[in-house]
């Protein structure tokens, strides 16, 4: 931490006794050294680990993310098959309906978003890196994504474990996290636990998948 009296005690003798001017000197220099005090501070402000708010926000400026994340509208409009708005249940859409609504994100799913944003900022192009960087969205709520090579300039993102929230698969099949190669399709998976307590591995139990 700086502050002025490094500034002072280099005055000689022969000023050194001047209160007038010792406090000039104070004043100015006191200047600096809160400036110099502030740009060090700095990093420690926007470090991931610790920044809240507008930090984080200007975090995904940098990163390239809004925590403004559009979400599809579901289980509300008439759909055929469909359990709870199916036939004299559902909304019909009308012209002009939302498909989808905005959600904030919170600081700590924020959080978790921008590192996955940096890993895929980061990424090499593999599916087996691909993984990982997508698991990160999920923290550790037991949710993770595995990837399958379909050998036909396609794979599949299966997301396993509890089952997760609208939000963040809308995070995951809405492209915020980038890990779509060019010329490459990307199929999307749910699957998940009857009683949502414990991840299962495999693709029998997939379901939505499309």
């Amino acid at each position: 931490m700086t502050d002025a009296s490094q500034y002072t005690q280099l005055v000689t003798a022969e000023h050194a006794d001047k209160p007038k001017f010792m406090a000039m000197v104070a004043a100015v220099t006191g200047c600096f050294a809160a400036a110099q005090n502030f740009s060090e501070s700095m990093p420690d402000e926007f470090d991931l680990d610790d920044a809240v708010g507008a930090q984080l926000d200007i975090l995904g400026l940098w990163i390239g993310i809004s925590r403004r994340i559009k979400v599809p509208v579901t289980n509300v409009y008439f759909s055929w098959d469909t359990a709870g708005v199916g036939w004299d249940q559902g909304v019909w859409l009308q012209n002009g309906d939302a498909s989808s609504t905005i959600s904030v994100l919170d600081d700590d799913t924020y959080r978790l978003v921008l590192r996955a944003k940096i890993g895929a900022n980061n990424w090499n192009g593999s599916t087996i890196d691909a993984a990982p960087i997508l698991s990160d969205i999920f923290g550790d709520s037991g949710t993770y994504a595995q990837i399958y090579d379909n050998g036909d300039m396609s794979f599949n993102v299966y997301i396993l474990g509890p089952k997760p929230s609208a939000l963040k698969m809308a995070l995951i099949s809405g492209g915020y996290i980038p890990i779509k190669p060019a010329g490459v399709h990307i199929n999307f998976g749910i699957g998940f636990t009857l009683d949502g307590s414990a991840p299962l591995d495999g693709s029998k139990s997939l379901t939505g998948f499309a």
